[in-house]
């Protein structure tokens, strides 16, 4: 390989793609709550019912393997890219109800996809051993075009009065234009072991599906409520809220590799442990916090400990038969949005009565969550999946 084509390996298409990704929803995250209260007028419930449209996609997300047929995983996802940065760069051009739920699922079918692809392949592409810490790497790539998204937005809208419609236009164009670059720049790579075609549930995977199914139930309170209690509760605008992403895209961009070299010598069991007790501490402080500094500090505590969650992913890698990657991958998105379809809305009413109470359901949720992260072995490997003592272990066949 000549050296001016070194830097064409999987990793770094990885890269590029989490960066294309960050550009787009990064814009669309910022402006979101600003945009829909200011132009549509949204109250809790429509922020609700626009949540749970937006994790439909998700919860379809088991049909990737189905589009895998007719192209390969590297294709879907910058095919994925595409929807997402379209979606994103209309969405200020439909300032309606309807027309924000419309260009919300457009984006959001493009984002789940690209979700679900990434996953997979950083599965295949990344070596067991060091698979914590690339995933790391990657999140941090990620954050860091999250930090230059927000701090455009809180530019372009603070300082040099730019309409937020322009600025999804640049978001989404951006994604566009980088997926479109990948297409043409990286050479399509090998994945190693040829992936099932088909739909794959296996009983041994059991853990992985339950702790997937508690984050998206976990994960959707933060999402929709934590952002929209800076807004409605504490009066931020959409400059304000845009600093804030900066300070979690730089916090990720240093600490998400060091989670990961740390989830790689804690292992799973420990990572995740730490990451659950933390939630529990975050989401009571959210339900009682009275003072707007100490919600931004909750916040972006909130934000770091979502990085830990490569632990389940890496626990999957570890257990799995490496032809059930891809389509468990696209399982593992419908598990995690089963929840997340219907909470946002069911919340956005819980809401109306009690702020409180939303974030401590969030709080029992992570307390589930804590104990079946109790059972997950301290080496997990194909047949040793579950312990649920220290001195057991369930060890069930390969399907």
């Amino acid at each position: 390989m000549s050296s001016p084509q070194i830097w064409k390996k999987p990793e770094n298409l990885l890269y590029v793609m989490a960066i294309a990704m960050a550009l787009a929803f990064g814009v669309w995250q910022a402006l979101l709550n600003n945009f829909v209260i200011e132009r549509a007028n949204f109250s809790g419930v429509e922020i609700g019912i626009l949540q749970s449209l937006r994790e439909i996609p998700g919860f379809l997300a088991f049909t990737a393997v189905f589009l895998l047929l007719m192209m390969r995983e590297q294709t879907l996802g910058l095919v994925s890219l595409v929807f997402l940065g379209i979606g994103t760069a209309i969405t200020g051009l439909f300032p309606s109800e309807i027309g924000l739920y419309a260009t919300t699922v457009l984006m959001s079918i493009g984002f789940h996809y690209y979700e679900t692809v990434n996953q997979s392949l950083s599965l295949q592409w990344f070596d067991k051993k060091t698979a914590a810490h690339k995933m790391g790497k990657v999140i941090a790539m990620r954050s860091f075009a999250s930090l230059i998204a927000f701090g455009l937005v809180w530019a372009m809208l603070d300082m040099l009065k730019i309409d937020m419609e322009v600025v999804y236009v640049l978001g989404g164009g951006a994604c566009v234009i980088l997926a479109l670059f990948c297409w043409w720049a990286f050479p399509h790579f090998n994945q190693g072991v040829e992936q099932h075609k088909q739909i794959i549930l296996r009983k041994r995977y059991w853990l992985f599906y339950a702790l997937t199914f508690m984050s998206g139930a976990r994960r959707q309170i933060f999402v929709v409520f934590a952002g929209f209690l800076m807004v409605e509760e504490f009066g931020f605008d959409a400059a304000a809220i845009s600093i804030l992403f900066l300070v979690n895209g730089a916090m990720n961009m240093f600490f998400a590799p060091r989670i990961g070299k740390l989830i790689g010598r804690l292992g799973e069991k420990s990572a995740l442990g730490l990451e659950y007790v933390g939630l529990i501490l975050v989401f009571v402080g959210y339900a009682f916090v009275e003072s707007p500094w100490v919600a931004v500090v909750l916040y972006v505590a909130d934000h770091l400990l979502f990085s830990m969650a490569i632990a389940i992913k890496t626990y999957f890698q570890k257990i799995a038969d490496p032809k059930d990657i891809a389509p468990t991958a696209g399982v593992s998105f419908t598990i995690n949005h089963i929840a997340a379809v219907v909470l946002p809305a069911l919340y956005g009413l819980l809401w109306i009565a009690s702020p409180m109470a939303v974030f401590l359901t969030g709080a029992g949720l992570a307390v589930l969550s804590l104990i079946l992260s109790r059972l997950i072995p301290d080496n997990p490997e194909p047949g040793l999946e579950v312990v649920w003592k220290r001195t057991s272990a369930i060890v069930e066949p390969a399907e």
